[in-house]
């Protein structure tokens, strides 16, 4: 079951949070078609074709993909041999992807060197799909999406081409980079560079986002919850 939040704007934004395995998806619903902010897990793209059926929609247009971990490109060779819409990710994310790689990094914590355990036993048993991206984004870049103006903000730190998106109504969507499960935090656990992970949040912060939709976690991040974090990592 899907989670809707309308973001105030002319005209409104709704964004659906979809739940795809170990990480969701999010699907921005406007006049001008369908955009799926990461693609979940392995075998999870049903869930975002039952999600398309109940709004009565067909026309995803594009498939952004945060960063290239299994559990949030898992299913977008599926999804854009079911829809037809291109897969777009930044340029240095893109080789692990047409690998069906995960690249890892290293762990903090407790927490991380679990996870590390974990993702290091996945990726033989999922095997997800090696995808050639139709689209490789540079800082800056403005999506090609009919919907509303997007571009492509590069932040650094949990994958080397880990990057943000920022719609001009406003709202973020930022991976990995930030959590919200428990009490809001930057990412803390897995990174292939941890100095670049603070750099990557003050940067999210200057723009202000009004709302910031994270990797993990169940609801986004108000403007001032967002300001109010801190950069370490620690």
């Amino acid at each position: 079951m899907f989670r809707t939040f309308t973001i105030t704007g002319q005209p409104p934004v709704r964004v659906h949070r979809i739940p795809m395995g170990m990480a969701p998806g999010y699907l921005v619903e406007t006049d001008g078609g369908l955009l799926l902010i990461d693609a979940g897990s392995v075998r999870q793209e049903g869930q975002v074709v039952r999600a398309m059926q109940e709004l009565g929609r067909d026309d995803l247009r594009l498939i952004f993909i945060t960063h290239a971990h299994l559990d949030h490109y898992g299913s977008a060779a599926a999804l854009r041999r079911i829809t037809g819409a291109p897969i777009a990710v930044h340029h240095l994310d893109s080789d692990p992807l047409a690998q069906g790689r995960t690249p890892i990094g290293s762990a903090q914590h407790w927490q991380g060197a679990t996870l590390l355990m974990l993702q290091q036993t996945l990726d033989p048993l999922l095997r997800p799909p090696a995808i050639r991206a139709d689209l490789l984004l540079e800082d800056g870049d403005v999506l090609p999406w009919p919907g509303c103006r997007a571009w492509i903000v590069h932040t650094p730190g949990h994958t080397l081409g880990s990057a943000s998106l920022l719609l001009e109504d406003g709202i973020a969507f930022v991976g990995d980079l930030l959590s919200n499960t428990g009490r809001p935090h930057a990412q803390r656990w897995l990174a292939q560079d941890w100095s670049a992970v603070s750099k990557s949040v003050r940067r999210v912060q200057t723009l202000e986002p009004e709302w910031t939709f994270v990797g993990h976690g169940h609801r986004p991040l108000s403007r001032s919850e967002l300001l109010e974090l801190h950069p370490a990592t620690d």
